[in-house]
Formats: structure tokens, sequence, C-alpha cells
């Protein structure tokens, strides 16, 4: 299974945060998963660590060297995913998180957040 996580549950996953749920975590561990994280994470935590304000536990160099290391693949942006945002309803405002819910429903790839407005989306994404 394609599973493209959100940036909080990415986070949570390299940081091993006790906000990850079991499910979550047996999910990305399971061996026919392929875990996917979007450029679009990587620009969000970038942004957010050099803005310093505390609440970005790790800046996008490391982020990124950590799910390399972590085995997790990339999914680039596409014109297709940008397009696609101005088909979703406005159930969330966030454009980071609307970018990974389009590109979950173009690609297709199952997306895993913890936000309940995001899962509101479509019946693929898996809220945890």
């Amino acid at each position: 299974m394609n599973l493209l996580l959100d940036t909080h549950v990415a986070l949570w996953a390299i940081t091993d945060d006790p906000r990850l749920s079991a499910k979550a975590r047996d999910m990305i561990a399971a061996p026919r998963a392929t875990i996917w994280i979007s450029s679009v994470s990587l620009w969000e935590i970038s942004i957010k660590f050099g803005l310093a304000k505390g609440d970005m536990p790790v800046s996008g160099t490391d982020a990124m060297r950590f799910f390399t290391e972590s085995g997790y693949r990339f999914l680039a942006i596409e014109p297709e995913h940008t397009i696609a945002v101005e088909a979703l309803p406005f159930h969330h405002h966030d454009p980071f998180d609307r970018l990974l819910v389009a590109q979950a429903l173009v690609e297709p790839m199952r997306l895993m957040t913890h936000d309940l407005m995001v899962a509101k989306y479509s019946e693929s994404i898996i809220c945890v």
C-alpha cells in the first residue's frame, strides 16, 4: 500500500513521538507499505523551522535525512497536483494540507493524517 504521510504524522514517525498511535506505527512498519513524504511537507517543515517559533522539532535538512534513512520515498509536486487543489471543497484552509490531499487523490495514495478536517475530503484518507 502506498501511504502518504502528512507533515505531523511524518515528524512523529521519525522522532518517535508518543502522539503517533499504535495503529499508525503498525501501518507504517508493515512490510507491504511504501511510505511517501511529499515535497510539500519538506517545504512546510523548512518554513516553520526557519521562523524559529520553537514548534518545529527538526530542520528541513534534518527531516529529509531522517526520512531517507527510514527508507521513505519522496513525492514531487506536479502540475496536476496543484490544479487538483481548485476542485477541493474548503473543509480545510491550510494550503499545505490541501496540496497533500490533492496529491493523494491524484496519485492515488492513502493519506495518513491526524487532522479530522483533512479526513473529510475522502474515505481513502486514514485518520490516526
